[in-house]
């Protein structure tokens, strides 16, 4: 039986959702990381490749020179890879991508611009076979995006042509630029900024440009998605998904489509907060540091809930970095532990449960100064300096777009152990 395989890698809150989305949708699915890519590519019959969001940089140093050639490998015989926003990145060409498709990621001219998120409705092409017919306009979830940069052929057929799915439309109820949500504002507000003051920050500049593109790779295709079509109960991105993976690796077993294509079950919602415990032995601790530094963020109104399983966050802060270790410890601990992760944690605990204590309260102080900061801004700006807090993130969790800090120490044993829980689950169901 085909299965579909999903890289681990760099993903975190990213490939949880991505793990979600296999096991709700009824596909026979695997969990690898980069060093065993090329064996679970090749033994084990997969059909296609997910690779989440995250940073598609990271994602390629972490499958290294034998792991990139190994995808490439698998996509030039047939198989199908599929990428959410960095796991789509990753699928491009450039320093740190694949080449599967000619294009580009668009260098950031505009970083405001990439700080969208929350539902758009998107155009599709209808005369793509990716195209389901009983959505032609849906509504999918973006979630800081980066954008494409056409640098090959585009067009319909022959090697290295890419063709467009999706492109952006408008926006939908949800929709944030950085931390102004955009149902909030009257109208023509975006308009009138970009008068006054010269900014760029409005959504209808996203209008037409491309969202999902796809092509064909030696005898293999790539779908490239900005959109997270995982997104829990995301219901027209989820049937798009199953749409595209039953289209793109017809081989996967996938639940039958009705006459209308709509019988694919849509990802559940995902509320962190009220994940049943399954196992304790200290987590429990790292649970509570964490609810603590999430509820002064709110308190202070910095960190603020976007969903069940996703905090917004004041333009500049670590949001994204809170996001990624709270769901990994919540998810972790709602999952059957196996005696690779017991073992693992019994190992790590009381140093993990130290330095997240440490954390606790240097991201804490952190929090606080930041707000201090936005408060004493117009009477005494320069109270606070803005190069000390600076310093203070960067020693806490490294620089954007990087791990670092004490950070990285807690994020990277959350990870391993959600990648033998979610691991040993995915077995679990293959066994079934």
């Amino acid at each position: 039986m085909s299965s579909l395989c999903i890289l681990w890698d760099e993903s975190h809150i990213w490939g949880l959702l991505a793990w979600r989305a296999a096991h709700a949708l009824g596909v026979p699915y695997r969990i690898a990381r980069g060093p065993e890519i090329a064996h679970a590519l090749d033994s084990r019959k997969s059909a296609a490749l997910l690779v989440p969001g995250g940073v598609a940089r990271r994602k390629a140093l972490a499958l290294g020179e034998g792991g990139m050639d190994a995808v490439r490998a698998f996509v030039d015989r047939g198989g199908a890879y599929l990428g959410f926003c960095g796991g789509a990145g990753l699928g491009l060409s450039g320093r740190f991508g694949l080449g599967l498709c000619p294009w580009r990621r668009a260098p950031i001219k505009d970083r405001v611009l990439h700080l969208i998120s929350g539902h758009i409705v998107v155009d599709l092409d209808p005369a793509s076979e990716l195209c389901p017919a009983e959505h032609r306009a849906p509504l999918v979830p973006v979630w800081w995006p980066a954008r494409f940069e056409a640098g090959g052929a585009e067009g319909a057929g022959g090697e290295g042509a890419v063709r467009v799915l999706a492109r952006y439309r408008t926006p939908g109820p949800d929709f944030w630029v950085a931390d102004l949500p955009l149902s909030s504002l009257p109208e023509g507000t975006f308009a009138d900024w970009e008068t006054l003051y010269g900014l760029k920050l409005r959504p209808a500049d996203m209008a037409g440009q491309p969202c999902i593109v796809h092509g064909n790779h030696g005898r293999g295709r790539y779908v490239l998605s900005y959109a997270h079509l995982e997104t829990p109960a995301a219901t027209q991105a989820n049937a798009l998904l199953c749409h595209i993976l039953r289209t793109a690796a017809p081989d996967i077993p996938l639940p039958p489509a009705g006459p209308d294509g709509s019988a694919c079950p849509a990802v559940p919602e995902w509320d962190l907060a009220h994940l049943p415990p399954v196992w304790d032995d200290g987590l429990a601790r790292a649970e509570a540091a964490l609810d603590e530094v999430l509820r002064v963020g709110q308190e202070q109104y910095l960190l603020f809930p976007r969903n069940g399983w996703l905090f917004g966050w004041r333009a500049g802060l670590p949001g994204a970095n809170l996001n990624h270790l709270y769901s990994l410890v919540r998810q972790v601990r709602a999952l059957e532990p196996p005696d690779a992760a017991r073992a693992l944690w019994r190992e790590r605990r009381e140093e993990f449960l130290a330095r997240l204590d440490l954390f606790r309260r240097s991201v804490t102080g952190y929090l606080l100064a930041e707000r201090l900061a936005m408060t004493l801004a117009k009477t005494l700006p320069d109270a606070i300096s803005q190069e000390g807090l600076v310093g203070q993130r960067t020693a806490l969790f490294g620089e954007p777009m990087e791990h670092g800090g004490l950070y990285a120490e807690l994020l990277d044993v959350l990870d391993d152990l959600a990648y033998l829980c979610v691991r040993a689950a995915a077995d679990a169901r293959g066994a079934e």
